[in-house]
């Protein structure tokens, strides 16, 4: 019965430990993990190595095979009793040492990873990610969303072929797209286009405050 809610949350434990690995590594750079939760290259001086995310990934793989040898050994029993059912104990006592250890370690990392929030400012900025919300804009002003995307398709296109991000444009460069493009295209911003997700799980940072609150509160038993 336990093992497959465990492994499941092994599986996102794994999931959490792959960005992390991800965002820590040279190119991304959003994230720097506590030494005490990296080793040092015992080649290369300047990398730092996550060790506790890639054994979290591995440690993922341990707790599923354990649920699929008693799936395995269940599959042809009959539907009583069998001393077969025995084999269960040494893989459940595994993965529950296992996912508890991953889970106190884990809760190291995450709590002392300092967030570079310069870097991943800057990259949100990066590429076109706000031309949904610019296509939102002209709906707003009254063009059908199939058009809006049509017409936001041809502005990316060109601001990439010239070189430039949507805060570069000029605002006749935007006219020639569509003349209902005016001076307030630019308060259009990852800023706005976080707070516009104003709903529940949305990305408003009231939202984002409640769903934390949430979380909080569930993992001291408060949340009925």
């Amino acid at each position: 019965g336990l093992n497959s809610p465990l492994a499941m949350t092994m599986m996102h434990l794994s999931r959490v430990a792959e960005e992390i690995v991800l965002w820590s590594s040279t190119e991304f750079g959003f994230i720097e993990l506590d030494d005490a939760y990296a080793t040092g290259s015992s080649i290369m001086p300047q990398k730092k190595n996550p060790d506790v995310a890639e054994l979290a990934r591995a440690k993922t793989g341990r707790v599923y095979g354990n649920l699929l040898a008693i799936l395995t050994t269940m599959k042809a029993l009959p539907l009583s009793y069998n001393r077969d059912m025995q084999e269960d104990k040494e893989g459940f006592f595994d993965t529950l040492d296992t996912l508890l250890s991953t889970l106190e370690v884990f809760t190291g990392m995450v709590a002392t990873l300092k967030v570079k929030g310069e870097k991943t400012r800057r990259a949100a900025e990066e590429g076109y990610i706000l031309a949904t919300d610019l296509a939102d804009y002209l709906v707003g002003k009254g063009v059908p969303f199939r058009e809006a995307h049509n017409i936001m398709g041809g502005l990316v296109r060109y601001a990439a072929e010239k070189g430039k991000t949507f805060k570069d444009l000029s605002l006749s460069e935007y006219k020639s797209f569509s003349p209902l493009f005016e001076e307030d295209v630019y308060s259009v911003t990852v800023a706005s286009s976080l707070a516009a997700r104003n709903v529940p799980g949305g990305t408003a940072p009231g939202q984002v405050a409640q769903q934390l609150a949430r979380a909080r509160k569930i993992v001291q038993g408060e949340d009925g």
